[in-house]
């Protein structure tokens, strides 16, 4: 049944888990401007984050964590890989993504087709409400409801269409991301194809996970942590503390820790794997010309690097929506950077079959 089901989605790149990414980078210069976003908050002392405890962050539709980073220090997402080995068949790799593409923001300000460019999310209080989830394909690897989930919760994608619809929310009190995909507001719960409960304050991230399951992500990652979002960007140089997520247009059937899950059937070792990281060449030159939100996030991709996490348009860069971005300078800035300026980390425990 898993074998038939990973062969299916390989084959039908339109589905949920093969799909993210790549549809929400248009720009809309004619989209009215939505309300004025609160002020930013004073950046947090140097070596102040807060791993692993997002008590401090503010609640609302993407509000600030306050410094706070998802996971311990020592979680993949937050580890420092700036000198880590390069693997052998890193130039075929980057190859088969595009060495001459250059990175795409798959977010911004404004609107979409009627929908923010970016996933949102929302960080609530241990007092939000539990409500029911249903789940109508993945229910064998999805973490059971209910969840803190506020049924006005936002919703990636236009309104009342079709697309991933993921929607991710943080009880910032108990230290727990939940994650939907293909989610949809059904009497007093919801109804997705999945769904996935992440302990924040954990290296033992997903305790229920098993080898081979997915997530609200193709490689059942979770999905927020790889955000590029507003409030850390903005502060520059150093202001994003952890990896980022990105998509490619065709992957392999295998994954790489702390991925979970391939969604592919090609067994062509040309093709990147899911959880592959990439970083950017310590020989690349972040222009002191570019904006602040730029020379945050390729400083990341150089320390932190960048996760493969779904099937989407290639070099694709994940964030969260918001109106401070400046669409037209982040997208040039990122573009000069090309395939070729990358690299990928050397790769250990790759899984073929489970």
């Amino acid at each position: 049944m898993q074998r038939q089901r990973r062969r299916a989605l390989g084959a039908l790149p339109v589905l949920l888990l093969t799909a993210c990414g790549g549809g929400g980078g248009g720009e809309a210069p004619a989209a009215p401007p939505g309300p004025p976003s609160p002020a930013l908050p004073p950046a947090p002392p140097a070596g102040s984050a807060a791993y692993g405890n997002l008590s401090r962050a503010s609640v609302g539709v993407g509000a600030s964590l306050q410094g706070a980073v998802p996971f311990p220090p020592d979680n993949p997402w937050n580890t420092d890989i700036s000198a880590a080995e390069v693997d052998p068949a890193s130039d075929r790799l980057i190859a088969s993504i595009g060495a001459d593409k250059g990175l795409y923001r798959d977010f911004g300000a404004g609107l979409w087709e009627g929908a923010p460019i970016g996933i949102p999310y929302q960080v609530v209080t241990g007092q939000q409400a539990r409500v029911p989830i249903e789940y109508q394909a993945y229910g064998d690897e999805s973490d059971p409801g209910p969840f803190p989930i506020p049924l006005d919760a936002p919703v990636e994608g236009a309104p009342g269409q079709g697309g991933d619809r993921h929607v991710l929310v943080i009880d910032k009190d108990n230290q727990r991301l939940y994650e939907l995909g293909r989610a949809f507001v059904r009497g007093g719960g919801w109804r997705a194809d999945v769904g996935a409960e992440f302990h924040l304050d954990s290296n033992n991230v997903r305790p229920a996970a098993k080898s081979g399951w997915t997530s609200a992500d193709a490689a059942g990652l979770p999905i927020f942590p790889g955000l590029a979002r507003y409030d850390e960007a903005s502060r520059g140089a150093g202001g994003i503390r952890h990896a980022l997520r990105f998509t490619a247009a065709r992957t392999r059937r295998a994954f790489v820790p702390p991925a979970t899950h391939y969604a592919s059937s090609s067994t062509d070792a040309n093709l990147p794997p899911m959880g592959m990281r990439v970083r950017l060449k310590a020989g690349f030159a972040i222009p002191a010309t570019f904006s602040p939100e730029a020379q945050a996030i390729l400083t990341a991709l150089k320390t932190y690097g960048m996760f493969l996490a779904d099937n989407g348009s290639d070099w694709y860069l994940s964030g969260a929506p918001d109106d401070r971005w400046d669409n037209d300078r982040l997208r040039a800035e990122l573009a000069s950077v090309k395939g070729r300026d990358l690299e990928v980390v050397k790769m250990v425990g790759l899984v073929t079959q489970v």
